[in-house]
């Protein structure tokens, strides 16, 4: 199946003109195309004509195109009566509400008004493209066109073949959306799609930090945030999001996917969701906001007591020196101790990996009351996590404070766990990045461009990944699970290969 976009008549027909459809409309007008749009509200489309209209006008302002230009895209888009008008439509684009039972209804009533050789796309972000396709006569030509709010913004869409789609019609779509100026990916119907679930780790992990009481959401936002370069932290992107929206989707994700561990959603959002803590849009959330704005907790002042004598662990050679390298500029007034065993009263710190800091202790047969453990994954210079274990005394706690607040770092310091905050989140994105790759739901660097400009990461996962080191990353899953029993850590077998292998998470495999 093939549309001619070149075509002067060719038309693309958009249903629902809410924020996503009107979006749509607005980006196919601007790349040169005839737009049909319709909605059961008439009234919604001439708010949405006016919308684009201001937005298109406004780009003309900031020289982004001539006045010209942009008028002769709003003389593009024609409001029509009803689906029957959509009979000119080359490929129509559904934007209704997010329900089964509605866009199998439209999509049929659809197969009865365009041609035979009209391509139907839904924008649906959470269901399956095969059930929404299997109530039409046709649903080879059903596909999935999933765009991301603001849609002229958000310069990407997810192509998705349905189980019965033809592959031309996924074709199609392809070079259509990229005249219009976004990047299409290609995607497999799966649950999520690619974003949404590439995603799932950045909200269950933190979910799962807070609730073994690891640390408040304030410093897992703060830790993912400065340390480890994301543009904003979970719980701020849960307030954002409103949590009405995310624990559904967190559940429905989970049930969709046959409880698969990887995916277990948390009491904690069941009992925020129960007590109206959705978010900015309540005014309460995962943190309190007055006149709109966030309240931010404040942090602790740094102590001020520094050690006398430090021992850094040796088991991880690269990780002492990061440290070591760090704290360079302490001057004399600290010795650093080099024996294979700390001496009694020396501040003790561990670098463990996927391990908790009681782990360390035992292993390395150290003092725990003394020791601190200290998360070398990410860029000490903008925040460091330092991790106590049961037994250590706050006085010690309070020197390896002092020693990295003295070196100008911000300080996070959190409970005993696997992973530390940054290592388990970082470790949990990559591994569901990899068991993507593995079902072969997208190719490799689209799951990587995707995830980036869809989630605005500071860079796709499989490279993230990369950076990280994937034997690092295996590590720190293998040590997760012997620590936890928790098969939500398991690595994926692209993950594994490709870390015993020594080659990049990017590697197609051979059949690619």
């Amino acid at each position: 199946m093939t549309i001619d976009i070149d075509d002067s008549a060719f038309a693309l027909g958009v249903v629902g003109a809410g924020a996503m459809g009107r979006g749509i409309a607005q980006i196919a007008a601007a790349g040169g195309f005839r737009v049909l749009m319709t909605d059961a509200r008439p009234e919604a489309c001439r708010e949405a004509s006016d919308f684009i209209a201001r937005m298109l006008r406004r780009r003309a302002e900031k020289g982004q195109c001539s006045a010209e230009e942009a008028e002769a895209a709003i003389a593009r888009i024609e409001i029509v009566d009803g689906l029957a008008d959509m009979a000119a439509a080359g490929v129509v684009v559904e934007a209704v509400v997010e329900d089964l039972d509605a866009k199998q209804a439209l999509f049929t009533e659809l197969e009865h008004c365009v041609s035979d050789e009209c391509i139907l796309a839904s924008n649906t972000s959470s269901l399956m493209i095969t059930d929404i396709a299997a109530k039409c006569a046709r649903p080879e030509r059903v596909a999935g066109a999933h765009f991301f709010n603001p849609v002229p913004l958000m310069k990407l869409v997810e192509v998705v073949d349905g189980e019965l789609g033809d592959r031309a019609v996924g074709d199609a779509l392809m070079a259509l959306f990229a005249r219009m100026g976004h990047r299409p990916v290609r995607v497999k119907d799966s649950p999520g799609f690619l974003v949404n679930h590439a995603g799932r780790a950045y909200s269950t992990e933190a979910l799962a930090i807070l609730a073994e009481g690891v640390a408040e959401p304030a410093d897992v936002d703060r830790v993912m945030h400065e340390a480890a370069g994301f543009p904003m932290g979970p719980f701020e992107l849960f307030d954002l999001t409103a949590l009405d929206v995310t624990h559904r989707s967190l559940e429905s994700s989970f049930r969709q996917y046959y409880a698969e561990p990887r995916f277990r959603p948390s009491p904690e959002t069941a009992r925020r969701f129960a007590a109206g803590l959705w978010g900015r849009k309540t005014g309460a959330g995962f943190y309190r906001y007055a006149d709109g704005r966030k309240v931010e907790p404040p942090e602790e002042p740094a102590p001020t007591t520094l050690p006398r004598n430090l021992w850094v662990s040796a088991a991880d050679a690269e990780a002492r020196a990061k440290i070591l390298a760090f704290l360079g500029g302490l001057g004399a007034g600290i010795t650093i101790e080099d024996g294979a065993a700390p001496s009694d009263g020396a501040l003790i710190l561990v670098t463990p990996l996927g391990n908790d800091a009681t782990w360390a202790a035992v292993d390395e047969g150290v003092d725990a009351g003394r020791t601190v453990a200290v998360d070398t994954v990410v860029d000490l210079e903008r925040r460091v996590t330092l991790m106590t274990t049961p037994a250590t005394r706050p006085s010690s706690r309070d020197e390896a404070h002092a020693l990295f607040a003295a070196c100008g770092a911000k300080v996070t310091v959190i409970g005993d766990s696997p992973g530390f905050i940054a290592q388990r989140m970082l470790a949990s994105m990559v591994n569901i990045a990899c068991a993507i790759a593995q079902a072969r739901i997208s190719m490799p660097d689209d799951i990587d461009e995707a995830v980036r400009i869809g989630r605005g990461y500071p860079n796709g996962p499989l490279s993230l990944g990369d950076d990280l080191g994937p034997g690092k990353v295996l590590a720190i899953l293998e040590n997760m699970v012997r620590m936890t029993g928790d098969p939500r850590y398991r690595p994926s077998p692209w993950l594994r290969r490709r870390a015993q292998l020594g080659v990049s998470l990017k590697t197609p495999d051979f059949a690619d």
